[in-house]
C-alpha cells in the first residue's frame, strides 16, 4: 500500500505528466495545423503568439486572486475546466480571427493553472525543495511520449485531427486535478496581517534584472517554438523524425532532472544560470547553421536541457528566493507572465517577420542574440547570496 507521503508525489507528478503531454502534441504540430490552412509565416507568428499572450495577464490575475483567496486548488481545477470547454470551439474555427479568438480563450485558463500550480507542488515538499525536480522530470516523460508518438500518428492521420488529441490530454488534466486534495500545504488562507508589499519586492534591481533574463531568454525561443517543425518540414524530415528531434531535447531534459540535486547541491543558481545561457548561445548558433544536417541539429536538440531545463528550475528557485511564502503564488505569476507570456508572444511575432524577410538563419540567429544580452545582465546583476529579503 502507498504510503500518504507516496501518494501526493504520484498524484502531483501525474498533473505535470498531462500538461506537458498536452504541450508536447501542442508546440511542435500546431504550427503545421495552422499552415494546413493556408497561412503564411507572418500570420502563423502572430497565432503562435496568441498561446503566449494571455500569459502576460492571466497567471497573475490567478496568482493575485489565489494569494488573495488562498483556494489555490480549486483555482487550478477551475482553469483546467473552463480550458478545455473553450477548446472545444476550434472544431468550428477555420478562419485565423476565429481561431486566434479560441487560442486566447482557452489559453487565458491554461495558461494560469500551472504557475499555481508549481506553489503547491513546492508546498506539498516543504523543506524537501530539491525533490522537485523528481516531480517535474515526469512532465519531461510527458512531453517525450506525447511529441514522439503525435508525430507518427500524423504521418498516419491529417493533421486536422491534431485537435482532437489535444482535447484528450485537457480533459486527463482537469481530471488529475480532481485527485489533489486540498489541504493545508495548498491552502494558505488568503492574506495575513503579516503579508508584506509585493511592488517594493519586485521593484529590486536583481529582480528586475531577473525578470527581464527571464523574457530575453523565452524571446530567444520564438523561432523554434513557432518555426522549428515547418522549417524542418520543409527540408523534407517526416513528421516522425521530427517528433523524435523535438523529444531528444525533452530527453536531455530528463537526464538532467535526474541529476539536478546533485548539481543544485554543487553548483550555484548564479553559475547554472550563466554556463546555461552559454549553452543556448551554442544552441541558436547551431540551429541556425546546420538545419539540414541531422547530426549537428540533434546534438543542438541535447543543449534543451540548458536552454530550457536548467533554466527554468533556476528560475523557479530565484522567484522561491526572492519572494516570501505569502506572495509566491504573484511572483510565480510574474515569472510566467514576463517570460513564456511576453517573451514568448513577442518572440513568436518577429520570428514571424523576420522567418518571412529572411528565413531561419537570421531568426535564429536574434535568439542567440538575445541569449548574450541576459548573459550580460546576469553577469552583473544575479547576484542571489547577496539578497537580504527583510520582509518585516
Amino acid at each position: 500500500m502507498c504510503s500518504s507521503a507516496v501518494i501526493p508525489k504520484i498524484r502531483l507528478s501525474g498533473f505535470y505528466l498531462f500538461y506537458f503531454a498536452f504541450l508536447g502534441a501542442l508546440v511542435p504540430y500546431w504550427s503545421l495545423y495552422l499552415q494546413s490552412f493556408g497561412f503564411g509565416p507572418e500570420m502563423i507568428g502572430i497565432l503562435m503568439g496568441m498561446l503566449h499572450a494571455t500569459r502576460i495577464v492571466a497567471p497573475s490575475l490567478w496568482g493575485w486572486l489565489a494569494d488573495l483567496s488562498g483556494r489555490r486548488m480549486a483555482i487550478v481545477r477551475f482553469g483546467s475546466l473552463s480550458a478545455w470547454l473553450m477548446f472545444t470551439l476550434v472544431f468550428w474555427a477555420d478562419k485565423a480571427l476565429y481561431i486566434g479568438l479560441v487560442t486566447l480563450g482557452f489559453s487565458f485558463f491554461w495558461n494560469a493553472i500551472l504557475p499555481q500550480f508549481e506553489v503547491i507542488t513546492l508546498r506539498y515538499l516543504g523543506e524537501n525543495k530539491h525533490d522537485y525536480s523528481q516531480i517535474r522530470v515526469w512532465g519531461s516523460v510527458g512531453f517525450i511520449a506525447s511529441v514522439a508518438g503525435t508525430g507518427y500518428l500524423m504521418d498516419l492521420l491529417p493533421i486536422r485531427m491534431l485537435p482532437w488529441v489535444l482535447l484528450v490530454l485537457l480533459v486527463l488534466i482537469w481530471l488529475n486535478t480532481l485527485t489533489v486534495s486540498q489541504n493545508r500545504s495548498t491552502e494558505d488562507g488568503g492574506v495575513r496581517e503579516d503579508d508584506v508589499s509585493f511592488l517594493p519586492l519586485v521593484r529590486r534591481p536583481q529582480v528586475v534584472a531577473f525578470f527581464v533574463v527571464c523574457f530575453l531568454i523565452q524571446f530567444g525561443h520564438g523561432p523554434y517554438y513557432s518555426f522549428f517543425s515547418p522549417m524542418l518540414e520543409q527540408l523534407d524530415y517526416s513528421r516522425g523524425v521530427i517528433g523524435m528531434l523535438w523529444a531528444l531535447g525533452v530527453l536531455a531534459e530528463v537526464v538532467l532532472f535526474v541529476f539536478m540535486r546533485k548539481v543544485l547541491e554543487n553548483w550555484s543558481l548564479r553559475h547554472i544560470m550563466l554556463v546555461s545561457l552559454w549553452l543556448s548561445v551554442l544552441r541558436w548558433v547551431v540551429t541556425a547553421l546546420f538545419p539540414a544536417y541531422l547530426v549537428p541539429l540533434a546534438l543542438a536538440q541535447l543543449l534543451h536541457a540548458a536552454s530550457f531545463g536548467a533554466l527554468h528550475i533556476v528560475g523557479i528557485a530565484l522567484v522561491q528566493h526572492y519572494f516570501p511564502p505569502s506572495t509566491q503564488g504573484r511572483g510565480q505569476a510574474l515569472f510566467s507572465s514576463l517570460g513564456f507570456g511576453a517573451g514568448g508572444l513577442i518572440g513568436s511575432v518577429v520570428a514571424g517577420w523576420i522567418w518571412q524577410q529572411g528565413g531561419g538563419l537570421p531568426a535564429f540567429a536574434t535568439s542567440a542574440l538575445a541569449c548574450i544580452v541576459a548573459i550580460v545582465l546576469a553577469t552583473i546583476w544575479i547576484h542571489p547570496e547577496n539578497v537580504q529579503q527583510n520582509y518585516a
